[in-house]
């Protein structure tokens, strides 16, 4: 499993995750970068529909990462989206996928090093995970042909 590398989405808040993003790549720090980064408005504007989508795309694992708690533009989305996150992790578990897989992330606009590091962390946790049980499916249907 060392050569596999984890397909990793990253649902990231215009505000705090994204703008932290941003910073880590102007302070020159490196993170995998087999995380994707989508912007989202608000980390409660993540459906859980959303975040079972990129599982069923292939990703590997998901993280939402949203404004500290207290510190929400939106007031509570992140509290949203914590809710949102405990119930897909259930439902992954529900259907052998494993909700290990998903995660809530929480940073403000000024910590670039915390999401470089967030970034390496998880991208570790799921490469010892292994792959997506979905993406082996989907690998088996595209070389059957179907």
């Amino acid at each position: 499993m060392d050569h596999f590398s984890p397909v990793i989405v990253a649902f990231c808040c215009h505000y705090c995750a994204y703008t932290a993003a941003d910073m880590a790549g102007s302070m020159r720090l490196s993170y995998p970068s087999n995380v994707k980064i989508i912007r989202v408005p608000c980390s409660g504007k993540v459906s859980a529909l959303h975040i079972m989508r990129a599982f069923q795309k292939g990703a590997d694992g998901v993280y939402v990462a949203g404004c500290l708690e207290g510190d929400c533009h939106f007031k509570d989305g992140n509290i949203k989206a914590a809710k949102r996150v405990a119930y897909v992790k259930k439902m992954l578990d529900e259907i052998g996928i494993g909700g290990e897989r998903v995660e809530v992330i929480r940073m403000s606009a000024g910590m670039g090093e915390r999401f470089a590091q967030s970034a390496k962390d998880f991208t570790e946790r799921i490469r010892k995970l292994g792959p997506n049980p979905v993406r082996a499916v989907l690998n088996q249907r595209e070389s059957a042909g179907a």
